[in-house]
């Protein structure tokens, strides 16, 4: 268990060296065994301040920052994988509420890695975005 503390303790770690991530407030979490991610909610990343919604730019960086850290969570490596192509759907407005993420490998060569990526506010069930990506690996 100690282990997969630290592993976690090292995706944050990463988190802080991503200044990106850092300015958004990424966080990972451990659930289950595998990294979950979570933004909590701040003010800054409002979008559209009438309904009020998290900006589409600020849940694409966020699935994005996710997905590259659960590739070098799965492959227990500092190097970072390079976006290859990236694809979002928007299938919701994201309150001004937090927000969480989950990957799943699809497939992963000894080159490239195809990641899925969910996030979603209240209910996991009702997710407010999907991305697909592919990842050059290091």
């Amino acid at each position: 268990m100690a282990e997969g503390i630290a592993c976690f303790a090292s995706l944050n770690k990463a988190l802080d060296q991503i200044p990106y991530a850092k300015l958004l407030g990424i966080q990972a979490i451990e659930k289950n065994g595998q990294p979950e991610f979570y933004l909590p909610f701040v003010e800054h990343n409002i979008g559209n301040v009438l309904l009020p919604a998290i900006h589409g730019g600020v849940i694409g960086g966020f699935l994005e920052n996710a997905a590259v850290l659960h590739l070098m969570w799965a492959q227990e490596s500092d190097g970072i994988p390079r976006v290859i192509d990236f694809s979002i759907d928007y299938l919701r407005s994201a309150k001004a509420l937090d927000l969480h993420a989950r990957c799943e490998i699809v497939r992963q060569g000894k080159r490239v890695a195809n990641v899925l990526m969910t996030a979603w506010q209240e209910d996991e069930s009702k997710p407010v975005a999907t991305a697909r990506a592919h990842f050059l690996l290091s």
